[in-house]
């Protein structure tokens, strides 16, 4: 397979198909929300969630982790959290109603994650903070337990609060960088390199 090259970096890999796949379900899994087709909104948005969990793992273990990659995993993953935020609005409004304070929270300080990104850096935050990964795992799992088993107030407590948390970091951690980079991991590795590099 003829390789191809952005910046220096390959990027014809397994990861990245699979999140480019995520982006091609996206206009599907809309189309399902929309139709309230709910049986196959629910099929392809776990599908999709299932994946946002494999690429980011076989890049870590097979050492394939990119700039573009991880921009790429990083729309992909918006795409997806938008089509499961808006199957809450449509098919569990009812349930997450009463508890809709922490997840309206949860998009403020996402959106402005994302702002100040692009005010500062003029692109996507593809960082894979360990925190913001664990959200997506727990968010994740929430989405499918939501859809397929049913609400559970604590676990949607944990999902969104965790996310919260999460993307304070990445708020913190984009105004102390001076560019998007991969591998950061959080704002305590971040500090510590930084005391480092102040001592040499």
């Amino acid at each position: 397979m003829k390789q191809i090259t952005v910046r220096g970096e390959k990027i014809i890999n397994v990861p990245n198909f699979i999140s480019l796949y995520r982006l091609l379900a996206f206009p599907l899994i809309f189309y399902f929300a929309l139709t309230g087709q709910e049986k196959y909104y629910v099929i392809f948005l776990c599908i999709s969630l299932v994946s946002d969990v494999l690429d980011g793992n076989i890049a870590r273990f097979f050492k394939l982790q990119t700039n573009f990659g991880a921009a790429l995993d990083n729309l992909a993953d918006i795409c997806t959290y938008a089509m499961a935020l808006l199957g809450l609005f449509l098919f569990k409004w009812t349930e997450i109603e009463p508890h809709a304070w922490i997840l309206y929270l949860f998009l403020t300080v996402f959106v402005l994650s994302y702002i100040i990104s692009f005010y500062r850096f003029g692109k996507i935050p593809g960082l894979h903070l360990y925190s913001a990964v664990s959200a997506g795992y727990i968010q994740s799992i929430f989405f499918f337990v939501l859809f397929v088993f049913g609400f559970y107030t604590w676990m949607y407590y944990l999902a969104v609060g965790w996310g919260v948390f999460a993307y304070i970091e990445k708020i913190f951690v984009l105004l102390r960088l001076n560019d998007i980079r991969i591998g950061v991991k959080g704002l305590y590795w971040l500090i510590q390199s930084e005391k480092r590099q102040s001592l040499n």
